[in-house]
Formats: structure tokens, C-alpha cells, sequence
């Protein structure tokens, strides 16, 4: 059974400890993926970019190269002219196989590669296309980019078309000649166009998806900043809430081993503490110590009930802490036995007080179920003026004073010593006087 309790006790640390870190860690992992996201991204634009200026150059070479060959006729430059037109002619073929239905991944890849573009920016080239093809500045670019088609495609026809021409010998015909190298320049003007436009928009949205990017994860880090601090806080106050409740137990506990339960006074063990102390402590001036006990608490207890012997303590407790000093304790000591400890008393004021208190008693009147109570008490009083007495020495005194109250009749106040008697014959009739214990 232990172990069973042990276990479900980790079992719920467990998932404590999950729910503490699991929105931390979610955040932490869509941080993450939104990093990942945002570099792929970038990496992607920046493969597009750079692939931009190797094919634009590209162009601009096969033109400028069959324009040489057009007028040297070396077979070299029109080498050069078919490397150059190779790379946006690659480029086409992989935008056509990404654009087809379905998909042509494979085609795709080898056509980027024939467009110069390094391997590792293949991938994301072709998975920026894919997903990505929609986005305005995107189709933008693709838009410009296969605008050139025809012109590659004359470009392509130019070339053979020329070499086709030269395998007779360089061509005689000023007007042909002029004819085309004129339009190699137009072409050169019109592909110049779209690569600038292709350019542009792939700059502007480099910018703004960097500038996008960058919200979305400052946006991401600052929630998780106010996560952090939310969670700090409320930890902060589940802990300032069990310290607090630690607190209040302690002192529940601390209350309760110094205090009576029932009647919310101080307890023997308070009180012995606070008479010690006040028998140890260098104050001048005599101590007075009262103890007193109820005449008729049996009777009230064994005809009425436990209930209504405990109502009447309540009762007695609320009447012996009227007019005390702040210094004055008051205690339960046990059953219906109470104390009083009075610093700085001298004897006549100890004795003053006792016989207010076995007034108070005397006109006191309990009521229960219909019946009345004459409730008093029989009152010791021990006067220290020699603090070097024990307190077993002072409690004995008290003890026996009150003691000798009860044995010459009750409802009197005896002082320690026999130094003074107040006896007083309490011989009011009431009811349930035969009851008296």
C-alpha cells in the first residue's frame, strides 16, 4: 500500500512538473520552428537571389558571345555562347517540370543544377517554388522570369541559325551582318528588362519577408519573455501563498500548544512559562498569583450535561479577562481550574482584584434549559514579594490558599499564609441550589 501511495505520489510530482514546463516548452519549440522556418526561407530567397544573377549574366554572356561569333566566326566563342545559354535554358526546364501536373521533383533538380546553382540550394529553391509560388512578390518574379522564354528561345534559334550561315564562310551581306547584330542587341535590351524587374522583386520581397520574419520572432520571443515573467509570477505567489500558509499553521500549532481549546485562554504549560520567566526576570515589585476553582461546575456537568459544562467555562473565561491589565494572564489550568497571573501587584491590588472577581462570581448567573445556576468560587491568593522561590514553591503556595478556601466553606478568597481570610456566606436562594456540589 505504501509503495502504491509512493508511486501515485510521483506519478502526480511528474505531471506537475510536466504542466509547469510544458508551456515553456512549447513556446520554446514553436520558437524554434519559426527560427527553422524563417531560415529556410531566407536561405531559399538567397538561393533565388544569387541564382538570379547567375542566370541574368548568363544571358547577357550567350548574347554577347554569339555577337563575337557572328563577326570572328570562331568556333570557341560559339562554345562559349552554348555554356552560357545553358544555364537559364536549365533554369526553364526546371521552372516547367516544378509547374507541370504532377510535379517533376527529379527534373527540377537537374535542371537548377544545370543552371550553375550550388547543390545544397537546390532543395530549397524547388520547396520555396512549390509552396511558395503563390505569394505576390514570388509570382511576380516567376512572371518576369518566364516572359523571357521566347527570347531564349529566339536566342536558341539565333545561334543555329548563324552557325548555320558561317559554315559557308563569314557573311558577306553588310545588311545581314547589321541585321543581326541588331537584333542580338535588342534581344540583349529586352532580356536586360525582365532581369532587372526579376531583380527587383526579388530584392523587395527579401526585405519584407526578412522584415515579416523578423516581427513574427520578436513577437515569439517577447511572448515567451511574458510567459516566463507570468509563470515567475504566479510561482512566486504559490510559494509566497504556502509560505504564508506554513506560516499560519505554525502559528495554529504554536496557539494550540499554549492555549486552551475550548475556552481560547492560556494553558498550564503557557502559564508555568510565563511564571517562570517572571520568577527569572529582574523586575522589582511583588507578583501576584490568583487560583481559583468553580464551586458548582460538577453539579451543572453531572445534571446537565458536558455541553452545558462547557457553555459555562466559555462563559467564566469571558468574565475573568474583564478589567485585566495588559501584562495580567489569564489561563486555564485544567477542568474548572483557572489562574490569574498579576505582575507588578502588590498584595492589597492581588487581594482587591480576588474579591472582585468572587463578586463577579457571586451575582453571576448561569442559565440552561430553563434552569439557573448560582455559580461560585473558592480563590486562592499567593502574594511573591521573594522572587527566588521556585515556581513548584509559588504554585504550592496558590494552591494551598485556594485549597483552604474550599475547606472553610467556599466562595471566599484565602489569602497565602493564612495572612487574610474574606469569607463571604453566599446564601442567595436560587434555582437548582440544591444541586450544588
Amino acid at each position: 500500500m505504501f509503495r502504491r501511495a509512493a508511486s501515485s505520489t510521483k506519478g502526480d510530482n511528474f505531471l506537475h512538473v510536466i504542466k509547469l514546463v510544458l508551456p515553456f516548452v512549447t513556446v520554446v519549440l514553436l520558437q524554434a520552428a519559426i527560427a527553422g522556418f524563417s531560415l529556410e526561407v531566407m536561405s531559399s530567397v538567397r538561393a533565388y537571389v544569387a541564382g538570379e544573377a547567375l542566370w541574368s549574366r548568363s544571358q547577357k554572356n550567350a548574347v554577347y558571345f554569339l555577337n563575337l561569333y557572328l563577326h570572328s566566326g570562331e568556333s570557341r566563342q560559339f562554345a562559349q555562347y552554348q555554356s552560357s545559354l545553358a544555364v537559364p535554358i536549365g533554369d526553364e526546364f526546371a521552372r516547367w517540370a516544378l509547374e507541370g501536373d504532377p510535379v517533376d521533383v527529379e527534373a527540377a533538380r537537374i535542371g537548377f543544377l544545370q543552371g550553375g546553382n550550388h547543390p545544397d540550394d537546390v532543395p530549397g529553391l524547388i520547396w520555396l517554388f512549390r509552396y511558395f509560388n503563390r505569394v505576390s512578390f514570388l509570382q511576380e518574379a516567376i512572371r518576369e522570369w518566364a516572359a523571357t522564354d521566347p527570347m531564349l528561345l529566339e536566342l536558341s534559334v539565333f545561334g543555329e541559325v548563324i552557325r548555320s550561315e558561317l559554315q559557308h564562310g563569314p557573311i558577306q551581306d553588310d545588311g545581314r551582318l547589321q541585321f543581326l547584330s541588331s537584333r542580338l542587341s535588342e534581344l540583349n535590351a529586352q532580356f536586360t528588362v525582365h532581369a532587372n524587374r526579376f531583380s527587383t522583386v526579388l530584392g523587395e520581397g527579401s526585405r519584407a519577408i526578412k522584415v515579416t520574419l523578423t516581427c513574427i520572432n520578436i513577437v515569439t520571443a517577447v511572448t515567451l519573455i511574458l510567459l516566463l515573467t507570468w509563470h515567475t509570477r504566479r510561482l512566486v505567489q504559490q510559494r509566497q501563498a504556502f509560505e504564508d500558509a506554513l506560516h499560519a499553521e505554525k502559528e495554529r500549532l504554536a496557539w494550540q500548544a499554549s492555549h486552551d481549546w475550548l475556552t481560547g485562554l492560556s494553558n498550564r504549560r503557557a502559564f508555568e512559562a510565563r511564571l517562570q520567566s517572571e520568577l527569572d526576570s529582574a523586575a522589582a515589585g511583588p507578583l501576584g498569583l490568583i487560583l481559583l476553582d468553580l464551586d458548582q461546575f460538577k453539579s451543572v456537568n453531572d445534571s446537565c450535561g458536558h455541553l452545558a459544562g462547557d457553555r459555562l467555562l466559555c462563559q467564566i473565561s469571558r468574565l475573568l479577562q474583564q478589567d485585566r491589565h495588559g501584562h495580567d494572564l489569564v489561563a486555564r489550568l485544567g477542568g474548572d481550574e483557572f489562574g490569574l497571573i498579576l505582575p507588578q501587584c502588590p498584595p492589597a491590588n492581588a487581594v482587591d482584584i480576588a474579591e472582585r472577581l468572587r463578586r463577579s462570581f457571586e451575582l453571576f448567573n448561569f442559565a440552561w434549559d430553563d434552569r439557573c445556576f448560582a455559580v461560585t468560587a473558592s480563590i486562592g491568593v499567593a502574594c511573591i514579594a521573594d522572587r527566588n522561590i521556585t515556581l513548584e514553591d509559588a504554585m504550592r503556595r496558590a494552591d494551598a490558599a485556594c485549597y483552604r478556601a474550599k475547606e472553610k466553606g467556599r466562595n471566599r478568597v484565602q489569602v497565602d499564609g493564612g495572612r487574610r481570610d474574606v469569607v463571604v456566606v453566599a446564601a442567595r436562594p436560587r434555582e437548582a441550589i440544591a444541586a450544588r456540589g
